[in-house]
């Protein structure tokens, strides 16, 4: 994928009923319904969306050893507008053109702001971003600092990295990295370094 070829499309949708945007045993992300959708669109195909509503991340970035379990989940109501790449043919059909009264219920006074927004979300995920060859899903959630905490998943392969965390994993492969520790755990052994 080549990201100068993506685009914010014209078009404000909202979500017609509750969905969960990707969900393994490792974690989900859902967005309820009458949330915003604004489509990113590559060559006049969806390939994602910037959503705007109330929804949900949740990551067991847990670690089980044998002296016990390592880390905490990650768990965060999605309150601002988020990116999502990958998976756009799953939610299609659960998207509605919205009214001017769903975009004030989400405090905007037209089509137009909401776009404006969308397309500074998407400006900052691009930052100095070239090209990107996963073919999983990627999303993209504004923390409080201002930046952006990242998701990127392919089957049981997740790569999450925020302000003060980093988790990868893939199957029972894992890595966690916090401000004190790092740790490494494959086949349920473990190596701590402090």
């Amino acid at each position: 994928m080549i990201w100068h070829k993506y685009q914010i499309d014209n078009i404000v949708q909202k979500v017609s009923q509750d969905l969960t945007l990707w969900h393994t045993e490792r974690g989900l992300v859902k967005i309820s319904r009458d949330s915003l959708a604004v489509p990113i669109k590559q060559n006049n195909h969806k390939k994602g969306y910037i959503f705007h509503g109330e929804g949900k991340l949740v990551l067991d970035a847990i670690i089980e050893t044998t002296e016990g379990a390592i880390g905490k989940p990650i768990e965060e109501e999605l309150k601002k507008p988020f990116l999502m790449l990958g998976d756009a043919e799953k939610i299609n059909g659960n998207l509605e053109i919205a009214s001017k009264e769903d975009l004030a219920k989400m405090g905007y006074k037209d089509k137009q702001e909401v776009i404006s927004r969308a397309q500074k979300l998407f400006a900052q995920f691009l930052g100095k971003r070239g090209i990107c060859k996963n073919r999983g899903v990627i999303f993209a959630f504004p923390n409080k600092n201002g930046k952006l905490d990242v998701l990127i998943a392919k089957g049981s392969k997740i790569v999450y990295k925020a302000a003060a965390t980093v988790f990868i994993a893939n199957n029972d492969n894992v890595i966690l990295k916090t401000p004190q520790k790092v740790i490494l755990s494959k086949h349920n052994k473990y190596f701590v370094i402090a």
